[in-house]
């Protein structure tokens, strides 16, 4: 009998210095599933993957793959002609000055496929990540979704029976996430294929047959992952209100850990029955103030806070106000627009941010937002189009725009070799903070992004959540009046996330900063007062996100979740039938849809040729992610491209 364990590990341990990346970690991933570590940059997700890569020694334990142990470099490399690895980051494994179709050619030989089956198995995988019609394009030109799903398929070119894949989706956008984990999906029920996968996104989770919760080197919780979030014995208790400041500043932690959503304030009442958690929270928050109560299952994010909040102490900040004030304008963009050769990457933009407002500058992959932001503040010219930041015209006083604004770009961009305090010490003399306030201000901004007890310590040793505070703390070490911060939270925990929105929270109403920020974490965009979404350089969407979402719903309906088995086939059958925004969420599909009524009858007529049934069939509130996925995926059909 074949042991349907592909892999299998044992008290592993690895450290690197007297740092300790795995400590005593055991695992075990089944043949034909798809098994996912979460966990924040740090946590040991990518040393746990490349050891059972056979590409990194380990300090002790045990690891078998195929059923053969690995103990050295040795016996790892008969193994890996049946894995496949992809590495952590957008086309890490791409060569970028060779086309799609180069590329692949390039690793097929390398893995040694033979030119009979290479054309047949090519043609394949770019039709099932609809990279077909873009074989002669640069990995350069190719946007962050497009990287990744090229990178998916160079993993697969010599058939694999495991593919190890460090992160895929972290930096993607939601558009291109969606589309990344139904290929993985439709891998494991039509291939059988056995997948290793790392996120740090907890809502992924929902793809996984067990899921493995890492934290500074250990695993927290692992199994089935709607049973570990039902293990926390809650409900989250979601109310719409006027003021989400004021109810969670009355509320304190009573009834349990709380979220901010933009006009909505999630609360996970340790209570698991609905009806009795609904009512602890009615009895809590005054009923003028409820507009709206949803409930709802906790997911893995809300037990990862559960666990991970008990030896976090909370940050002390001081209390905010909910309003963004209705200040002076503090960046003000017209008609900007910026081409590179023939491509048009920035299109006719306009918008206005003012002081004290957090303002979300959301896109797909390759939208043009970065370009934005590197333009308003100096750091490449326009091609037409006016901008000015902070009071001042950007093409004509970019020095003076630097001295007046706050930047944090994509990646981690101070120095890693210095200590913390170095990296403090060297930003307040790059911007010219005073030497006589340059101490009192330096705390200042260690006190307000909690990075105190760490002087010393080396930047690039810093779990990714206090360097991303770091980075924040130099960006605001000499007092700008706006900031900009550009995918800030890729790749931190929920906890970290929390936290550091919440030191944006404090700057933007207390201290009246402008903040103009992007992310592809939808939660966050809820936060946002005001949100543009781009869409191959130009704004196709201009509003709070509370009218987004009142468009959405008046456009194209309300979002509906219900249960089924064979959640990937009950998707390809309804979008055969019509349904375009069926997508698998959480443990069943979620669609949106304008007809409440005649939904059930309709679904069922959809899905009874696949001899499907759908159960527990509710009303969801809409989200942010909603909002971008439909608006993108309608623009990419209108324009009649294959979604990259």
């Amino acid at each position: 009998m074949v042991d349907a364990a592909v892999v299998s590990a044992s008290r592993l341990c690895k450290a690197y210095g007297k740092a300790s990346a795995l400590q005593g970690v055991d695992l075990v991933v089944q043949r034909g599933t798809m098994h996912g570590l979460i966990g924040p940059d740090g946590a040991g997700k990518s040393t746990l993957m490349k050891i059972i890569a056979g590409v990194l020694q380990f300090d002790s334990g045990s690891v078998s793959v195929f059923g053969d142990a690995i103990t050295s470099e040795r016996t790892a490399e008969p193994l890996k002609s049946r894995m496949g690895l992809m590495p952590q980051g957008l086309g890490q494994n791409l060569y970028p000055d060779l086309s799609i179709e180069e590329n692949v050619d390039f690793l097929a030989r390398l893995r040694g496929v033979d030119e009979g089956t290479l054309a047949s198995r090519k043609a394949h995988l770019l039709d099932l990540t609809r990279l077909s019609a873009f074989r002669t394009r640069p990995v350069r030109n190719l946007s962050g979704g497009m990287k990744q799903k090229l990178g998916l398929v160079c993993t697969l070119i010599h058939q694999p029976e495991l593919i190890i894949l460090d992160e895929p989706t972290t930096g993607v956008d939601p558009v291109s996430r969606r589309d990344f984990w139904a290929i993985l999906d439709q891998l494991v029920a039509e291939q059988q294929l056995t997948i290793l996968v790392s996120t740090a996104y907890m809502d992924e989770a929902s793809h996984f047959a067990v899921a493995a919760l890492m934290w500074n080197g250990k695993v927290m919780a692992s199994g089935v992952p709607a049973a570990l979030a039902a293990s926390l014995g809650a409900t989250v208790v979601s109310i719409r209100v006027d003021d989400p400041a004021a109810v969670m500043a009355m509320l304190g932690t009573r009834l349990g850990t709380m979220r901010r959503r933009g006009a909505w304030v999630q609360i996970v009442v340790q209570q698991s029955d609905a009806t009795k958690a609904a009512d602890a929270v009615r009895a809590a928050v005054p009923a003028a103030q409820i507009k709206e109560l949803v409930t709802s299952d906790p997911d893995l994010e809300d037990l990862f806070i559960a666990k991970g909040e008990a030896g976090s102490a909370a940050l002390d900040l001081p209390p905010t106000t909910s309003a963004a004030p209705a200040g002076r304008i503090a960046i003000k963009a017209d008609k900007l627009t910026r081409t590179f050769g023939a491509f048009r990457a920035v299109d006719n933009v306009s918008f206005e941010v003012r002081a004290g407002e957090i303002f979300g500058l959301l896109g797909a992959n390759g939208a043009g937002k970065t370009t934005v932001i590197k333009m308003l503040t100096g750091m490449i010219p326009q091609t037409g189009g006016t901008g000015e930041v902070a009071g001042a015209d950007m093409a004509e006083a970019s020095a003076l725009i630097k001295q007046r604004i706050g930047y944090m770009s994509q990646a981690f961009s101070l120095y890693l070799e210095l200590t913390v305090a170095e990296n403090l010490r060297l930003f307040a003399a790059i911007y010219c903070v005073p030497r006589q306030t340059r101490a009192a201000r330096i705390a200042d901004v260690v006190s307000l992004c909690e990075i105190g007890g760490i002087d010393h310590t080396i930047a690039g040793s810093l779990p990714m959540g206090q360097r991303q505070r770091l980075a924040l703390a130099c960006a605001l070490i000499h007092q700008p009046d706006v900031l900009f911060l550009d995918e800030p939270t890729s790749g931190v925990d929920p906890i970290g996330r929390m936290r550091f929105w919440d030191i944006l929270y404090a700057l933007a109403r207390r201290d009246h900063v402008a903040l103009l920020v992007t992310t592809h974490y939808m939660t966050e965009a809820e936060q946002c007062d005001h949100i543009c979404l781009m869409y191959a350089g130009r704004i196709v969407a201009d509003a709070t996100p509370d009218v987004l979402k009142t468009d959405l719903a008046q456009r194209d309906g309300l979002p509906f979740e219900f249960a089924v088995d064979h959640r990937q086939k009950a998707v390809s059958a309804l979008r055969k039938a019509g349904f375009a925004s069926a997508a698998l969420a959480g443990t069943g599909v979620r669609l949106i849809d304008k007809d409440a009524g005649t939904l059930p009858a309709r679904l069922a007529k959809a899905l009874q040729p696949a001899g499907l049934t759908a159960t527990a069939l509710r009303e969801r509130p809409i989200t942010m992610e909603d909002v971008f996925v439909q608006t993108v995926t309608q623009l990419e059909v209108a324009a009649k491209l294959p979604a990259p």
